[in-house]
């Protein structure tokens, strides 16, 4: 059997079980399992492990390492992007040769791709979430310094989170990395996706059989005014008087509001004088509620999810015996014991099929309403039942 080069991160298999001699494209190993992979122009595989499903795309060798070591670095900075784990050389194969490497990837559990929001043609309730989300990511990326180069609908999965959708990124062979991107790379970057959409879209519209001015041409386009708006939102610099400092404090507000890490304030005397100064800020990558969550309670959620989850810990906060920990550290892990394990567990349970930390939102959800219809608290116990019984219902879009 034909052992190729293989260099893998930690906490993975070895992966040397594979039948590495032929193509993916070729494989009908035991391991291989079928799930959907979009429109892509590779050979894409889906091998299962112990650890989990994994993705294996072959490219030519410079390919291959490029979007590796392009998405291992993304992967340190940012949280909506594909986990590396490894690449593969075929070293008896030439280097140009399409299946003369390959790159792994952790499949995400409980993504779906665009086409699976499809319905009627478009995607009805879906279709301000997907835009958010797409215009969320690249924002982040170009945060980050990430010139994608093909940002199409294909090179992202997406998975719900809480009342939103999740988009995050899988393909990064066309990437380039800088320490920032000016204006004009990060339009550039726009323009691309723009048309890369437009065409997914009409693809869609002929796919059904439908006339191209019946297809959602447009969606891109919104797309860079959802971007615009947040990107703005992020850079805009306002300058405060002397009576008016308060406005930094409610400007790092409103931007963790949004999700966003808040790092170094630079406050900078103003040209107009009269003690005025302009406020700029050092802003991070969108995790701001996921993180907190994290280090409070080490669970790991997406951000929408954590900023429900964070509010279900500060309401029990508020009761015993969870009042009475001395400390936020203390009462959080008291609250992940007590009352998110056991729940979580009941969901495990019950819905098999959706990915536990949603269906735990879809619950708080659930039970909000249920107080607010009847005007008064509702038992976590009590709620489950109701919406149990109700057949589990998610967030309406």
């Amino acid at each position: 059997m034909a052992i190729p080069k293989l260099h893998i991160r930690p906490g993975h298999p070895d992966f040397l079980d594979l039948p590495w001699g032929r193509s993916v494209a070729e494989w009908q190993d035991g391991r291989v399992v079928d799930l959907p992979t979009g429109v892509h122009r590779h050979e894409i595989a889906f091998v299962s492990y112990d650890e989990g499903v994994y993705a294996i795309k072959e490219l030519p060798n410079h390919l291959a390492h490029h979007e590796f070591e392009s998405l291992r670095t993304l992967n340190e900075r940012l949280r909506p992007i594909v986990e590396p784990v490894g690449v593969v050389e075929r070293g008896w194969v030439s280097p140009d040769q399409e299946w003369s490497s390959a790159v792994i990837t952790k499949f995400i559990p409980f993504t779906f791709t665009y086409r699976e929001l499809i319905h009627n043609g478009g995607f009805d309730v879906r279709r301000n979430q997907l835009l958010d989300a797409f215009a969320g990511l690249l924002v982040e990326l170009h945060l980050a310094g990430c010139f994608w180069g093909d940002c199409s609908l294909s090179n992202v999965l997406y998975r719900y989170d809480a009342g939103a959708i999740e988009a995050l990124m899988i393909d990064a062979e066309t990437v380039e990395l800088r320490d920032e991107l000016s204006k004009g790379q990060r339009y550039h970057d726009l323009e691309i996706m723009e048309v890369n959409v437009a065409g997914g879209m009409a693809d869609i519209a002929m796919s059904q059989g439908r006339e191209l001015d019946e297809a959602d041409i447009d969606f891109g386009t919104e797309i860079i005014e959802r971007y615009e708006g947040l990107w703005n939102e992020l850079y805009v610099d306002p300058v405060v008087g002397p009576e008016e400092r308060h406005l930094i404090r409610a400007r790092i507000h409103r931007l963790n509001d949004l999700g966003f890490e808040v790092g170094d304030v630079d406050l900078i005397p103003d040209e107009s004088g009269g003690n005025r100064v302009r406020m700029h800020i050092q802003v991070g990558g969108r995790n701001y509620h996921s993180s907190r969550l994290y280090r409070l309670t080490r669970i790991d959620a997406a951000e929408n999810q954590a900023r429900q989850i964070l509010s279900d810990l500060h309401y029990h906060r508020a009761q015993e015996p969870f009042s009475s920990a001395p400390t936020w550290d203390l009462s959080a892990m008291m609250w992940r014991v007590q009352v998110f394990e056991p729940l979580l567990g009941r969901i495990r349970e019950d819905l098999p099929q959706i990915e536990p930390v949603q269906a735990y939102t879809d619950f708080l959800h659930h039970r909000f309403t249920m107080a607010s219809s009847q005007g008064r608290d509702i038992p976590s116990a009590e709620a489950y039942i109701h919406w149990a019984e109700a057949g589990f219902p998610g967030y309406t879009p």
